[in-house]
């Protein structure tokens, strides 16, 4: 039989996100743009990105009816019963045939006919129960398994996280922060000119879209039911996909007419286009990475919004900046475990060691006193992070400031206030030691860390 093309591009997606270390939000955004129906689009993501933030209590439930660990199937073949059983246990909408006999028909595909008759005979037990949940699941989980192990089963997350989590946001909150990792992340753009949303909100409905306002910010709208990528205000500049917490470190940079501004860490440039916004005509912003191919996707967006006053430039922000003091912002957007953003890639939390936190600080700091050498006397650097990880936030300032006491956390309220719907609500997002916060299932957005800092 015939494999739709949702199950083919889903398949394709994650066997490179498992060989090769991709990313299913990039390789989806590549194999989408080629003409793919709107009804197979909307599987195909689902599909992926369904089966890598329940990817561990799949292979659980998966396990009752193998003879071997699932880590010593190949691949391919665990991949067709993940996606077969994601599909029996969540997909109502999916005949029960359809998932089972296109997973065979995938291993096929794969060239491992010889596990077909397996895959078959796994998921057609499977099916038995697939939607088994609340106590039942409870109690496939063998008495006596520490707390951090089992809601790491139930939830699908390590144990390792999970368990510093607890530690950190106590069980209620953490549970919370877990059922947000595996719900579809919002779909959410920033409007280049704040004051013209309602106007450009209305173009993207008149192209198909469901639009909604953001939940916090001016310049942000929420859009589903379809590709927004394709639309008018897309292609025109108008709008830049941005995550709402994300958009509000931009505007802690609090970015103003002639000034100059230094992105240290710029790709794939949402924050860059609004600093630019910013900066304005007479000012100027130095976009930077280490890359030069995550450079070239700045250069993109930068064309599609014919912004101007951006200069871009490969440098290794660890190391001595080639710039003189004087810059009158400094954002330092420090790539990091991405640990609150793993609703938008679920596959980070199979990837991440705890290892990997310590190693990130000593990136980070570096990049951050880095940046505050290049700072003008009445300048402000930003120190930000998607992670929800004190290693990479807070004890990083902490250190940088230890090193350079003339710098203090200044408050970054006024700036988002600016641009928040309610002006009020700036006070949600910061707590007594000044530093801004964002966690998903308070928020609604990403789990971001951003901390300003300006000298005494």
């Amino acid at each position: 039989m015939a494999i739709s093309a949702a199950r083919r591009i889903a398949f394709d997606v994650l066997r490179r996100v498992a060989s090769q270390n991709a990313y299913a939000a990039d390789l989806l955004y590549a194999e989408l743009e080629r003409g793919i129906k709107k009804a197979d689009a909307s599987l195909a993501t689902d599909l992926t990105l369904g089966v890598l933030r329940r990817q561990r209590l799949l292979d659980f439930l998966l396990q009752r009816f193998l003879e071997r660990p699932c880590d010593r199937l190949d691949l391919e073949v665990l991949l067709a019963l993940r996606l077969g059983l994601y599909q029996l246990r969540y997909l109502d909408r999916v005949p029960a045939h359809a998932a089972i006999d296109e997973s065979v028909e995938l291993v096929k595909r794969a060239r491992k006919s010889s596990a077909a008759g397996m895959v078959n005979a796994v998921l057609r037990r499977a099916a038995a129960d697939a939607r088994i949940s609340g106590d039942e699941l409870q109690k496939l989980i063998p008495a006596g398994t520490a707390a951090e192990e089992r809601l790491g089963i139930l939830y699908s997350h390590p144990t390792w996280l999970v368990a510093r989590w607890v530690s950190s946001f106590g069980t209620e909150r953490t549970t919370a922060l877990l059922e947000a990792n595996n719900r579809p992340a919002p779909q959410t753009c920033a409007v280049l000119e704040e004051e013209a949303s309602e106007r450009i909100a209305e173009s993207l409905r008149k192209s198909g879209l469901e639009v909604a306002p953001g939940r916090w910010l001016r310049g942000a709208l929420q859009i589903s039911g379809g590709n927004a990528g394709s639309s008018d205000a897309y292609r025109a500049g108008q709008i830049n996909f941005q995550d709402e917490a994300s958009q509000m470190v931009a505007h802690l940079v609090d970015a103003r007419d002639s000034q100059a501004i230094l992105d240290v860490c710029a790709a794939p440039g949402g924050k860059t286009v609004l600093l630019a916004r910013g900066a304005g005509s007479h000012g100027i912003v130095m976009a930077a990475d280490i890359h030069g191919h995550r450079l070239r996707i700045v250069q993109e967006q930068l064309r599609r919004m014919e912004i101007k006053n951006v200069r871009l430039v490969a440098l290794d922000a660890t190391r001595a900046l080639p710039f003189s003091p004087g810059f009158d912002r400094v954002l330092v957007d420090a790539p990091c475990s991405g640990t609150g953003t793993l609703s938008r890639n679920p596959e980070i939390r199979w990837r991440l060691k705890p290892e990997d936190l310590e190693d990130a600080h000593l990136c980070q700091t570096a990049m951050l006193r880095n940046a505050l050498g290049v700072a003008g006397k009445s300048g402000r650097v930003v120190y930000s992070t998607c992670s929800l990880e004190p290693e990479e936030n807070e004890q990083v300032v902490a250190e940088a400031i230890a090193e350079a006491p003339e710098w203090r956390v200044a408050a970054g309220q006024p700036a988002l206030a600016a641009h928040l719907r309610e002006a009020a609500t700036a006070e949600k997002f910061f707590a007594a030691d000044g530093f801004l916060r964002t966690f998903p299932p308070d928020h609604g957005t990403d789990g971001f860390f951003a901390a300003v800092l300006a000298r005494s």
